[in-house]
């Protein structure tokens, strides 16, 4: 298992682990975790905890009747209090609500559903699924946005930029490190058959598992907008499987559905590391590298290198190489090297027939950044990052 796999599989279990008490939680502990963690998301957008009362929302009450069982319940309370930042297991439970032997949903749902009068209120077949209530408790948290007109001209300019080709949209895909990617105000996706714009991003926050979230203002193309978490907006992305992250349009469509000219089948990115006995190279020949594009054979393209100035007239060796599919070559190179441009190589030299030559496609960065780089140019995320000469690191561009 590669390390980019080990990442995102410890990101993926991070998501549920509330303290740091060794060993693992018991399915029965994170189904509580996870029923609080609704109550305390509940609490924070509406100023108040869950109330019980038939001119409630269903799922309030849900949550009211959840909260109560909570309570009453003192291994919940020992396991939860750690966690209860708002106070919400401090009120007294009522005396009408009997202690429990289980926290399962099915049980929850026949309390409410005696609670709540009317038939068509306690028919909850349809809501069973934790994945059902998600969703229909992420709709019941969207509104409108007041201030939407601000935003219109937005989205008709991204689907105009789509339409086109300055823009195009890109699957979210786990294996090229999305969940590792940071969402930035001004970013567009698609999510739930609608285009989102994360408009706000506020103060960093300390999750119960320790990692760090925001709140975020989302707001839809269909007038609406939503006060989600940064990580429940990573984890919504990457679970809807037709969801997609529209480029930036500075980048430009580096990989298309159609071909156009200059576009191939196929591409590869080539690093090289030269075996030039200049001083300059034997200096740095660790993180000297030529990075390049080819649509064809890598081997064919550097056979010659001893005789070509641009590859300082010495053989090179291949260190790594990366195949793209459906690529457009010269925008993904022009992209490559504006992006390492602090680190190009500053050198002139004479080609075999004593014309001055400056190779322009030398950089001085580590290999692990370029494997970096190329990553993120496959989840889009390329556009927000620029090259530190100071760090050896790509860090966020300032927009």
């Amino acid at each position: 298992m590669s390390d980019l796999d080990l990442d995102d599989l410890r990101d993926e279990l991070s998501d549920f682990a509330v303290s740091n008490k060794s060993g693992g939680r018991s399915p029965r502990e994170e189904r509580m975790i996870a029923g609080f963690e609704e109550i305390q998301r509940f609490t924070e957008q509406n100023g108040h905890e869950p109330r019980h009362g038939e001119g409630h929302d269903i799922f309030e009450r849900l949550y009211a009747v959840r909260l109560d069982r909570l309570r009453s319940l003192e291994e919940c309370r020992t396991l939860l209090t750690p966690l209860d930042h708002q106070g919400l297991l401090t009120a007294a439970a009522p005396d009408s609500i009997a202690p429990v032997e289980s926290m399962d949903d099915d049980e929850l749902f026949a309390e409410l559903a005696g609670a709540a009068g009317a038939p068509e209120i306690t028919e909850l077949r349809h809501v069973r699924t934790s994945a059902d209530k998600r969703a229909a408790e992420e709709i019941a948290n969207r509104t409108p946005a007041e201030d939407f007109e601000r935003f219109k001209p937005l989205f008709d300019r991204v689907a105009s930029d789509i339409a086109d080709g300055a823009r195009i949209t890109q699957p979210i895909r786990k294996d090229a490190g999305f969940l590792k990617a940071d969402i930035r105000v001004g970013d567009f996706f698609i999510l739930g058959g609608q285009t989102a714009y994360v408009a706000e991003i506020g103060e960093p926050i300390r999750a119960p598992n320790g990692e760090t979230d925001a709140r975020l203002r989302v707001v839809y193309s269909n007038g609406t907008e939503s006060n989600l978490l940064l990580r429940s907006l990573q984890r919504a992305l990457y679970k809807d499987e037709a969801s997609r992250r529209i480029s930036d349009p500075t980048a430009g469509p580096l990989f298309s559905d159609e071909s156009e000219h200059g576009d191939l089948e196929s591409g590869t990115i080539y690093v090289l590391r030269s075996k030039a006995d200049l001083p300059v190279v034997a200096e740095h020949r660790d993180v000297l590298h030529k990075v390049g594009v080819t649509g064809g054979d890598v081997a064919r393209r550097i056979a010659n290198a001893k005789l070509d100035a641009t590859f300082l007239l010495a053989d090179v060796e291949v260190v790594a190489t990366y195949k793209l599919a459906n690529i457009n070559r010269t925008k993904l190179e022009n992209l490559i090297h504006r992006i390492f441009e602090p680190a190009r190589l500053d050198i002139e030299i004479r080609d075999r027939f004593g014309n001055p030559v400056i190779p322009r496609e030398w950089f001085l960065v580590p290999l692990f950044v370029i494997d970096e780089a190329v990553e993120r140019i496959k989840d889009g995320s390329i556009t927000g990052y620029r090259y530190d000469p100071e760090s050896a690191a790509l860090v966020r561009a300032e927009r």
